[in-house]
C-alpha cells in the first residue's frame, strides 16, 4: 500500500512554490507559536517519562503496586569483547544511591575476568526499571524523588552471551516473570528464535527494544522484531533547550530515531512505544543523574516494568491469575498492553493512507500506540470473561478448535455509543522447535481473524461488519473503530481466517484477547502540528511539512508525517491548516 501520495496538477505545484516563497520571509511566525502545553502532574518525581506513560498515576491509584514479588530477567551486553569473549563489564553501578534498596542477582560469563565491570548503559536501564532515591538532585532539574517503574521487583541481570549459553541454548528458561533486553540484531538467528520459543513454551513476557531508526542504520531489530516478543519503539522528547522541559514533555515517534516496520517477512512492528529520554543514574559518582536521550533501550524498561506491575496485580487476585498462566499468559499481557495504548497523532495501520488497513494490524512506526499504564491496569481489572454475553471491557485466554469451536463470539451492549471508540486486540504465539536451532514450525501456526459486528437485534438484515483485522503474516490483530451512534449491540468475533491459503491446525493454541470502550479522544492540535518536536508550532514546522511533501514524491515508500486532516494526502490542504495556526492573517492557498 502506498503512502500519502501528493495530488498532481498545476494548482498543487503552484502551492508548493508559494510555500517556498512564504517560508523565505516568515520571521513573524515565531511570535505566533502555540502556547506551551500544560505541565504534567508529579513534577517532583523523576523520570518524568514514567509520568507521561501513566506509571505515577497508577501508583497513586494502587500504592502497593511497586513490583513486589515480581522477577525480571535483565539481559545486558558486555562493553568489551576480546577474541569474541565478553569481559563481564555489563553490570549496573550497584553502589549508586538509587540502588540502595534494589535486589540484584548477577549471572556472569564464568571464563571472563573477575571482578565484573560496570556498564553505563545497564546502569541507566536498571535505574529506570528499579531505582529509588528519596533525596535525588540534578543541577538543571533541582531536587526530586527518583522512583523507577518497579522498584521492589527482583532483578536477575545476565551477561548476554552467558544468557544464551545457560538459558537459550539448553532451552532452560530463567526463573522470571518478565525478560527484558537492551540488545538487537538485524537478522533472525537461532538465539532470537530460541527466545521466542521460550516465550511460548513457558508463557513468558519478553520485552525488547526495536532499534533506533534509520539515522542509526537500524532496521526493526531482533529479538524485538520477533513474533512472540513485545517490540518497543521510542517517543521523541521535545527539544526546547531547557533540560527540565525536555525530560517532561514528549512529541511524536519519528522513523529517524525509532525503527519501523514492516519486518522482512511483512509483519507489523513495533508493538508499542514509550518515552525514552529519562533522567537516569550515571556511573562514576553515587549521586549523579543524567538524561539518557531518546533511545529505544530506555523506552523498553518502561514497558517491561509496566508488564511487571500487571503481573504483580494478577498474581494478587485469584480471579485474575489466568492472565499469567504458563500456557499463553504472555498473550494476555501483550493484548492488554496493546489494547490500552494511547493513539498518538497520525496513528494508522500500516503506512498512512485514507482508508483503514485490514491487513496490517498496527501502525508501522508507533505500533498500537504509547504505553498507558493506568489504562492497562483498568483493563486487567475488568476481568476475564468467556464467549457469550460480556461487559463492554474485559479479556480472555482461550483457543479455537477446527472441529468444535472454529469461532468464539463475545457479545456486549454499549448504552451510549455516540462518540465511543471500540478497541479489541488478539494475539497468539508462533510455534518453534524447542531444541537448537529452534526452527519455526510454520505448519503448526494458525491464522486468526478478528471481527467487530454492529448488531441490530430487531432486524438481522441491518447487522453489519463494522471493522475487521486479518493479516496474512502477523500473529496479532487489532481493531480501533468508532461505534455506530445508532446501535448499542456489538459482537467481537475471534475465528480461524478463511481468506488465506493456509492449513489451519485443529488446535489453535491459546490466544489472548482484550477489548474496551472509550470516549473519542480530544485532539491536541499542538501535538499534531509540532513536526520538529521543539514544543511549539511555527514556520519551522511548515518547513518540515514541505520537506515531507517532497520526500513523499521522491520516495513514495518513506514514512513521513503531516497529513493533518487525515485524508490520505500530503497536499495544499495540510499546508493551509498549518499556516492558519501560525498566522490567521494569511489567506488560504486556494485564494492566492
Amino acid at each position: 500500500m502506498g503512502h500519502c501520495p501528493i495530488k498532481t496538477g498545476l494548482s498543487h505545484l503552484i502551492a508548493v512554490v508559494v510555500i517556498l516563497f512564504i517560508l523565505s520571509g516568515l520571521a513573524f511566525a515565531d511570535s505566533t507559536s502555540s502556547p506551551q502545553a500544560a505541565q504534567p502532574d508529579n513534577q517532583s518525581f523523576q523520570p518524568q517519562g514514567l509520568n507521561h506513560a501513566g506509571i505515577y498515576k497508577l501508583r497513586q491509584t494502587d500504592p502497593d503496586l511497586t513490583g513486589a514479588g515480581v522477577k525480571i530477567a535483565i539481559v545486558s551486553r558486555s562493553i568489551t569483547y576480546i577474541d569474541g569473549k565478553p569481559q563481564n563489564d555489563y553490570r549496573p553501578a550497584v553502589d549508586h544511591n538509587c540502588f540502595k534498596s534494589a535486589s540484584f542477582v548477577f549471572h556472569d560469563s564464568p571464563d571472563a575476568p573477575q571482578p565484573a565491570g560496570i556498564s553505563s548503559h545497564s546502569t541507566a536501564v536498571c535505574s529506570i526499571l528499579l531505582g529509588r532515591d528519596p533525596n535525588a538532585y540534578n543541577e538543571q532539574v533541582g531536587r526530586f524523588l527518583y522512583e523507577g517503574v518497579a522498584p521492589d521487583a527482583e532483578a536477575d541481570v545476565y551477561e548476554f552471551w552467558n544468557f544464551l549459553i545457560d538459558s537459550v541454548f539448553p532451552f532452560s528458561a530463567p526463573d522470571a516473570d518478565v525478560i527484558t533486553a537492551d540488545i538487537g540484531y538485524q537478522f533472525e538467528d537461532w538465539w532470537t528464535r530460541g527466545i521466542e520459543a521460550m516465550a511460548r513454551q513457558y508463557g513468558l513476557t519478553v520485552v525488547v527494544g526495536i532499534g533506533n531508526g534509520y539515522n542509526s542504520f537500524d532496521p526493526a531489530l531482533y529479538p524485538g522484531a520477533g513474533s512472540n516478543v513485545i517490540g518497543v519503539g521510542v517517543i521523541q522528547s521535545v527539544n526546547t533547550g531547557d533540560a527540565a522541559e525536555g525530560l517532561s514533555r514528549f512529541a511524536l515517534v519519528y522513523p529517524e530515531y525509532s525503527s519501523q516496520g514492516p519486518t522482512a517477512d511483512g509483519r507489523s512492528k513495533p508493538d508499542i512505544v514509550a518515552p525514552g529520554n529519562c533522567l537516569a543514574a550515571a556511573t562514576g559518582q553515587v549521586d549523579i543523574y543524567e538524561p539518557t536521550g531518546d533511545w529505544s533501550s530506555f523506552a523498553t524498561p518502561i514497558v517491561a516494568g509496566t508488564a511487571g506491575l500487571l503481573i504483580q496485580k494478577a498474581n494478587s487476585q485469584s480471579n485474575l491469575q489466568s492472565a499469567v498462566s504458563g500456557d499463553g499468559g504472555n498473550c494476555v499481557i501483550k493484548s492488554i498492553l496493546l489494547n490500552s495504548a494511547t493513539k498518538l497523532p497520525y496513528w494508522h495501520k500500516g503506512r498512512l493512507s485514507k482508508d483503514d488497513d485490514h491487513d496490517a494490524p498496527l501502525d508501522w512506526i508507533q505500533g498500537a500506540g504509547m504505553v498507558n499504564a493506568i489504562e492497562a491496569y483498568n483493563q486487567l481489572l475488568a476481568g476475564r470473561q468467556s464467549p457469550g454475553n460480556c461487559q463492554p471491557g474485559g479479556w480472555d485466554i482461550n483457543k479455537l478448535s477446527a472441529d468444535e469451536t472454529p469461532a468464539n463470539v463475545y457479545k456486549m451492549t454499549i448504552a451510549e455509543p455516540a462518540d465511543t471508540v471500540i478497541s479489541a486486540t488478539v494475539n497468539w504465539n508462533r510455534r518453534f522447535e524447542t531444541v537448537y536451532p529452534f526452527e519455526h514450525q510454520t505448519e503448526k501456526d494458525c491464522d486468526i481473524r478478528l471481527e467487530l459486528w454492529a448488531i441490530d437485534s430487531g432486524d438481522a438484515n441491518n447487522s453489519y461488519l463494522l471493522d475487521y483485522s486479518d493479516s496474512r503474516t502477523d500473529n496479532v490483530e487489532h481493531i480501533y473503530s468508532p461505534a455506530d451512534a445508532n446501535i448499542t449491540e456489538y459482537e467481537i468475533v475471534v475465528a480461524y481466517s478463511e481468506d488465506h491459503d493456509v492449513n489451519q491446525p485443529a488446535d489453535s493454541g491459546p490466544y489472548g484477547l482484550c477489548w474496551s470502550i472509550s470516549q473519542k479522544p480530544e485532539r491536541d492540535e499542538t501535538l499534531w502540528l509540532d513536526l520538529n518536536a521543539d514544543g511549539f508550532v511555527s514556520h519551522l514546522d511548515v518547513s518540515v511539512l514541505l520537506g515531507n511533501i517532497l520526500t513523499s514524491i521522491e520516495t513514495p515508500g518513506r514514512y513521513v508525517l503531516g497529513d493533518i486532516n487525515s485524508d490520505g494526502q500530503l497536499d495544499a490542504d495540510d499546508l493551509n491548516i498549518f499556516l492558519k495556526h501560525i498566522s490567521p492573517s494569511l489567506p488560504p492557498l486556494a485564494n492566492r
